[in-house]
């Protein structure tokens, strides 16, 4: 879940919840950073993933040259695990591909606009 506010055409991301069921987890806190850090690269896609060609080439050679979220940009990472007696199942990439539907629902709560295209614009 995201909680965002639009100001003109920008979109400001202030808390996001996580909630994820990966089965017993061996080290809880690994569990809560992966989910982080998912959530964190899936916004910086979300909000500023364009990448563009120029003469058959991709113009973003480094990060000098792709927006990422900065930390001051970051918002609040709330993030629960569920108990659970299953096996260990692995965590991944859940939250770096849930963050952007989340973001986009948010946006239409806020504005009464669906967002349908990545990068985000309102």
């Amino acid at each position: 879940m995201a909680e965002v506010s639009v100001e003109a055409d920008h979109v400001r991301v202030h808390k996001v919840t996580c909630v994820v069921d990966c089965g017993r987890a061996i080290v809880p806190d690994s569990v809560v950073a992966q989910m982080q850090g998912g959530a964190i690269f899936g916004l910086t896609a979300a909000l500023f993933g364009n990448i563009t060609f120029k003469d058959g080439r991709v113009e973003q050679a480094n990060f000098d040259s792709y927006r990422l979220l900065r930390m001051n940009e970051a918002p609040l990472i709330d993030t629960h695990l569920l108990d659970s007696e299953e096996t260990p199942g692995g965590i991944g990439e859940v939250s770096t591909v849930t963050i952007a539907p989340a973001v986009v629902n948010a946006v239409f709560a806020a504005t009464g606009k669906r967002v349908r295209r990545l990068p985000i614009v309102v």
